[in-house]
């Protein structure tokens, strides 16, 4: 994935998968609950779950465009190369599950790799060939790097993040439905106490509060489309029972009344911009 941003924008809601993010120019900021993360030129940003974030460039301008580079970050592709280390050569991952987000600083070798992987856009014929021996180069140097012990948990499946990795898709694929939270330790393999801390760690939310933003932003994307139903049917859709409920989280969330801000959505996607 290649992204340009020739001006700041507004905070945009988005859910980040597994994805290695590094950027060549500009400053991103994104927040994930109470954390806020700021990277820029000449550092990666590693997501390991699927996370309801709010992301934006900060500092872009059509002189000076936002610009970088995002990658998916396969856990079987990992693995293969956890099995391909030498015994000993790679640091344990440690028990507990890290944060969902982690930002460093690149190192030189890794840029290369990235920028060599850009560059194969030029030269379709060799990508075929090439780009898998460079993705692979890449994720060997995020596994030896500052953010390794993350990136090493998202190729164990029995590692504490592949756990509450279980769990994140879980309540994904129910945000509309009430749920106990020994229902989802359940599903992620994990005892109450270890599930509520782990999962924290990741998200920098609590079970509910990970469903909640989820139920926002699908009731956002759906509230932008111009044949979108009344609020009511979208707010019933997503998982409230209250009107006044859904209405008062969405405005906290996003800062404006639903009704305004799906006015406010349709206009934009209908004027060129």
């Amino acid at each position: 994935m290649i992204f340009r941003a020739d001006r700041p924008y507004p905070p945009t809601p988005t859910v980040f998968g597994r994805v290695l993010a590094v950027v060549a120019q500009g400053t991103k900021r994104l927040a994930l609950g109470g954390r806020v993360y700021h990277y820029g030129a000449g550092q990666y940003l590693v997501a390991s779950v699927d996370l309801p974030v709010s992301s934006h460039f900060v500092e872009a301008s059509p002189e000076l465009p936002g610009l970088g580079v995002g990658l998916h970050l396969d856990p079987a592709a990992v693995a293969d190369l956890l099995l391909q280390a030498a015994p000993g050569e790679l640091p344990d991952a440690g028990p507990d599950a890290p944060s969902g987000l982690a930002v460093s600083a690149a190192p030189a070798e890794l840029l290369d790799a990235v920028l060599r992987l850009v560059r194969l856009l030029d030269r379709p014929r060799d990508i075929p060939v090439l780009a898998p021996l460079v993705k692979r180069e890449i994720l060997w140097r995020l596994i030896t790097g500052d953010q390794g012990a993350t990136v090493r948990q998202l190729g164990l499946p029995d590692s504490s993040l592949s756990h509450v990795a279980r769990a994140v898709r879980w309540i994904r694929d129910n945000y509309m439905r009430r749920f106990l939270v020994e229902e989802v330790a359940q599903q992620a393999g994990m005892s109450v106490s270890a599930f509520h801390r782990n999962f924290l760690a990741v998200t920098a939310m609590s079970p509910i509060q990970f469903q909640k933003q989820l139920r926002l932003q699908h009731a956002r994307l759906q509230l932008a489309a111009a044949d979108a139903d009344d609020i009511g049917a979208v707010s019933r859709r997503v998982g409230y029972g209250s009107l006044s409920q859904f209405s008062r989280e969405y405005r906290r969330q996003f800062g404006i009344p639903p009704s305004q801000d799906a006015t406010r959505l349709r206009t934009a996607l209908t004027v060129p911009s």
